[in-house]
């Protein structure tokens, strides 16, 4: 599973990071991908749930 972290978003109190996590659909088993904006201290958790 690739993974990657594309841009760096600064707010004005918090750091905020868009990840881009690949995810094989069960359905398909086809690849898609899934982006979210989360808090750079929490890029690590949201890699890892699946």
């Amino acid at each position: 599973m690739a993974k990657k972290v594309v841009a760096t978003l600064r707010t004005e109190s918090k750091k905020m990071t868009k990840v881009i996590k690949m995810v094989k659909s069960p359905k398909s088993g086809a690849y898609v991908f899934e982006e979210k904006v989360v808090n750079a201290d929490n890029v690590d958790a949201f890699l890892k749930q699946k």
